[in-house]
């Protein structure tokens, strides 16, 4: 009998609060998720990445650099996973500061073509374009495939058929981009064909000539130097 195909969906929550409205927006769309992956025969395998039990740590990666177990474990749960969905709360007309603060200490290459469901939390449907106006902006940056449905969620719109409507949408849309693959194919096939980085995610700094009077001059060395 053949073993049923595994997805594994990486879930970011920003909610600061216990209980927690953006915490159980991720939930209910990972549960939907769940649910289109049983139907199509497959398994889904979620970790869950609490930003509220990383507030230190993002603050520590942004002030100098240096990253902390459970950062350390949040990376490698991103950088194995074939989906993501995160969500985060609205606070002045924007994501929230740890929110967006952790996306931005991560290695750029790290989510490439990675798909993901961009979610938000707020109090009134006026803070609705935050993730058009925001988030896509950020995970476009970051190189990864936003599904077209997000899902917002005011106050009023927990009881809502909309909100469903919109959760299920967005649960098939992300389904069917991790079944096709795509950010797999595109570091097996076309790694090499974009600019990473002197400690990119990829590796590929080993590819860095590290003998040109550039670098030997980033590093302490002397241009016309050669040892």
């Amino acid at each position: 009998m053949t073993e049923p195909t595994v997805y594994r969906l990486a879930v970011v929550s920003g909610g600061t609060s216990d209980p927690s409205s953006t915490r159980m927006l991720a939930d209910r769309i990972t549960a939907r998720i769940d649910e289109q992956a049983g139907r199509a025969g497959a398994r889904l395998r979620a970790e869950v990445i609490d930003l509220r039990a990383l507030a230190t740590e993002v603050t520590t990666a942004i002030t100098s650099g240096l990253f902390g177990p459970g950062l350390t474990r949040a990376v490698e749960v991103l950088g194995a996973a074939d989906g993501l969905v995160v969500s985060t709360p609205v606070y002045k007309a924007g994501a929230s500061g740890l929110f967006t603060s952790f996306f931005q200490v991560l290695d750029d290459d790290l989510l490439i073509g990675k798909p993901v469901v961009l979610a938000a939390t707020a109090g009134s449907a006026r803070h609705a374009l935050v993730i058009d106006d925001q988030l896509r902006a950020l995970f476009a940056y970051l190189r990864t495939l936003p599904v077209p449905t997000s899902v917002f969620a005011a106050s009023e719109d927990w009881n809502s058929t909309q909100l469903g409507s919109h959760i299920d949408r967005a649960a098939v849309e992300v389904l069917m981009l991790m079944q096709s693959g795509f950010s797999r194919k595109i570091k097996d096939e076309s790694w090499h064909n974009y600019q990473h980085g002197f400690g990119s995610a990829g590796g590929t700094e080993l590819d860095i000539d590290l003998n040109t009077d550039l670098m030997r001059l980033a590093t302490g060395g002397s241009a016309g130097s050669r040892g």
